[in-house]
């Protein structure tokens, strides 16, 4: 067969051994082929990455090869994906902060000579300039903006450097872009389509609905940790002869250390993944889970993202989280195999707090981005010389656990106010520019913090409500909306 003869229906046959498409994947490949731009919601595990993935392996008529570019969040999903497409032999690659220097350097230079039709990188690699020396050799044919939700500011896991879009999609030369989520409310879709800059007409949304028939989905009232964990050992218990995993989420770290001494007394074996371990530890932790070793893991909500583990038998949230968006990801990460999974969340109206908490943590107010910029800028040297904990002393002294901090430098990096590096050993920061009108505009910054409130809110209302909750879950994410408009922000 010559190349010209080639078709997608081809490509899923010898490259990825399915016989036929499904739901609405050969309308979408056919559309990102054609040159045009798409929003694909489509359920986890019902096959998203071959929208962008087969369109990139097709024949192109350009005189040197062309690559398709995916921005992803997520350093396990680009590593789990590459690996699948080399092992079907696919010319694919990532680059990201878990490379050695000498390893991403010689990637650049593949990629530089023309090698790879695919290559994984997260949106902040866009701030490198070796990376964009490298990237503006090639013809990029396709971006692919993978999770998509957290390009939207108004999405539950807003990514800063994801709202560059623009200005990314423009140093690309403007190439068909497909972004592609699980999850989006009619507002956050609307947001994605203005933060790719595009017009609602240019782009094709694709909405294949968000149910998952094999989902069993539960809430328990519960009070303190004993009820907490009477729960936790059931589930367990009813899975123990299950070939499969499950996964306890928790919020905070350490109530997650607490809940695993008390399963240890109980002689409940399990492992534990969090942000404090050593990066080693939490590879081997994942490897192990991947490989179905550790059949119950105790994790904050980072664990398990973007992983494609077919036989998660149950996902339980030990403390509620921070929006519907949220819960909806984590869960959606039981039963990718089809078979019956367990999803439960355990309430206890005590952990409103926490996350209340975390939301007021994400939305500093205008006063809060002014006191932190005049410290970083007209304070530098002992800025400089004494860190994080000097700042959080000056901001807010009697509060450690106070994290307004981190979010505003992230921010300000995000919009070039200032650049560098800062965590709790060292602090250096450079000030380009002034406050951006943004950051200082009250109005916004409140609608954010009340939109924050709101998806919180609707998660307690998905807990107290006793119709059906499938349905309650629909109408939040407006499935039965097909059209995307520009709410009036």
């Amino acid at each position: 067969m010559t190349s010209s003869q080639m078709k997608p229906i081809h490509v899923l046959h010898q490259l990825f051994g399915f016989e036929g498409f499904r739901g609405s994947q050969a309308a979408i490949i056919d559309r990102v082929l054609s040159g045009g731009h798409s929003l694909v919601i489509m359920p986890t595990g019902a096959g998203k990455s071959l929208c962008y993935q087969i369109p990139a392996l097709m024949p192109d008529n350009e005189d040197s090869p062309t690559v398709t570019l995916v921005l992803s969040p997520l350093i396990a999903l680009m590593k789990d994906q590459v690996d699948a497409l080399r092992s079907r032999g696919i010319e694919a690659t990532y680059i990201n902060s878990s490379l050695s220097r000498e390893e991403r350097e010689r990637r650049y230079s593949e990629v530089a000579a023309g090698q790879y039709r695919l290559l994984y990188v997260t949106p902040e690699r866009f701030r490198k300039r070796e990376f964009l020396d490298v990237i503006d050799r090639r013809s990029v044919r396709l971006l692919a903006v993978d999770e998509a939700h957290c390009i939207s500011e108004w999405g539950h896991d807003f990514r800063p450097d994801y709202s560059r879009l623009i200005e990314i999609r423009k140093r690309l030369g403007n190439p068909t872009t497909i972004a592609l989520t699980a999850t989006a409310t009619p507002d956050v879709q609307a947001d994605i389509v203005r933060q790719l800059g595009l017009h609602p007409d240019e782009i094709e949304l694709f909405h294949e609905g968000i149910d998952r028939p094999n989902l069993r989905l539960n809430v328990q009232v519960v009070w303190g940790d004993e009820e907490k964990l009477e729960q936790i050992v059931a589930v367990r218990d009813w899975y123990a002869t299950s070939t499969g995993s499950g996964i306890v989420y928790f919020t905070l770290i350490r109530t997650l250390e607490r809940f695993s001494e008390l399963l240890r007394q109980r002689r409940v074996p399990h492992v534990c993944y969090h942000g404090d371990l050593e990066r080693n530890d939490r590879r081997r932790i994942q490897n192990e889970f991947m490989q179905g070793h550790c059949p119950l893991v105790l994790a904050t909500p980072a664990f398990g993202m973007g992983i494609d583990k077919e036989d998660i038998r149950f996902v339980l949230h030990a403390e509620i989280p921070g929006s519907m968006e949220a819960w909806y990801q984590e869960i959606g990460r039981a039963g990718r195999d089809g078979l019956p999974s367990d999803c439960l969340l355990l309430y206890d109206e005590a952990d409103l707090t926490t996350q209340m908490e975390f939301i007021r943590w994400s939305n500093p107010d205008s006063d809060f981005y002014h006191r932190v910029y005049d410290l970083v800028a007209h304070d530098y040297e002992r800025a400089t010389a004494f860190g994080l904990d000097w700042l959080r002393e000056q901001l807010h002294a009697k509060q450690k656990h106070d994290h307004r901090l981190e979010t505003v430098l992230g921010m300000l990096d995000r919009y070039g106010v200032i650049e560098g590096t800062w965590d709790d050993e060292r602090l250096q920061i450079e000030v380009l520019s002034s406050l951006p009108d943004e950051l200082l505009d009250h109005e916004r910054l409140t609608l954010k913090l009340r939109r924050d409130q709101e998806k919180l809110l609707a998660l307690v209302r998905l807990i107290r409500h006793e119709g059906d909750r499938m349905e309650f879950i629909r109408e939040y994410f407006g499935q039965s909306r097909r059209e995307i408009t520009v709410p009036n922000f």
